[in-house]
């Protein structure tokens, strides 16, 4: 990377860059020449593809790319990302900031302030939560990073109406819900990407890496990606995902031309050429 590098590129993983088998479109399990980068309990869970890979480690030779993604910092480990190690890193939907692969004990503790001054606390949501679900629809019930909570739910069983009542709940206290194929999410709404990227692009900045007025270019599938994408000067949507499901738009976000993962090779490929930098074929 060059010594001030002239965009950063914020993207989230899942859906976005990396993919279950689950998530790929068709045959492109069977087609595609395609990278682990990540096993669970001894399995083969996630992947991108070769090509997807050579353009990963190409970009993150030109310009800071900070992984952003809602998985924890346990879980974002997990993943071996090609051209890492990442000197930044955002897990917990922005609550945690990795810096050389260490928590940032200072941003979190900005976090927990914030989420304290914006409105219920996650005891008062999960108490609530727990009130309105049932174990004829709901798998599991996880609260993550100590911080947010999500349920993963069988969705032909969800009651039509919860989503919508649950964010209306929410909305008058400080938090949001969202729903992310089998996993809905309840998140405090000081709990965003879009902070801690202004943050590390700060910090890149007063490190003499980053130009002060390099521009900020993201990518994400899912509604809680879409105020990252907003606050980016330009981003890209897969034509996949929570945020195609919604017809999601935004004048500076363009929706990539495939589905599945080798929409990852084409966001890599845009990063690129937003960035004005070289790129693997």
């Amino acid at each position: 990377m060059s010594t001030s590098a002239p965009a950063l590129v914020a993207t989230d993983l899942d859906r976005t860059l990396i993919y279950s088998r689950a998530a790929m479109t068709g045959d492109q399990f069977e087609a595609q020449d395609l990278l682990c980068v990540e096993y669970y309990e001894g399995a083969p869970l996630s992947y991108v593809t070769d090509t997807a890979a050579q353009r990963l480690r190409s970009l993150a030779t030109e310009l800071p790319v900070v992984p952003t993604t809602t998985r924890t910092p346990e879980q974002f480990r997990r993943i071996e990302l090609p051209g890492g190690p990442w000197r930044y890193a955002i897990a917990s939907n922005g609550g945690s900031i990795i810096e050389d692969g260490r928590l940032d004990p200072h941003w979190r503790r900005s976090v927990e302030f914030a989420v304290r001054e914006g409105g219920a606390s996650l005891d008062e949501i999960t108490s609530e939560l727990r009130s309105r679900i049932s174990e004829e629809w709901v798998a599991k019930f996880r609260i993550a990073d100590e911080l947010f909570c999500y349920l993963v739910v069988d969705v032909s069983s969800q009651p039509a109406e919860f989503l919508d009542d649950w964010h209306d709940w929410c909305s008058a206290r400080g938090w949001n819900a969202s729903q992310q194929g089998r996993k809905i999410y309840t998140m405090p709404n000081s709990v965003c990407k879009s902070r801690a990227v202004a943050e590390v692009h700060r910090r890149l900045s007063d490190a003499g890496l980053l130009a002060h007025d390099a521009p900020v270019f993201a990518a994400g599938d899912g509604a809680l990606d879409a105020e990252m994408l907003k606050a980016a000067d330009a981003a890209i949507r897969p034509r996949h995902g929570e945020l195609e499901l919604m017809d999601w738009r935004h004048p500076t976000v363009s929706v990539t031309g495939a589905a599945g993962v080798t929409a990852g090779e084409e966001i890599l490929a845009w990063f690129a050429r937003s960035a004005r930098v070289p790129v693997a074929s």
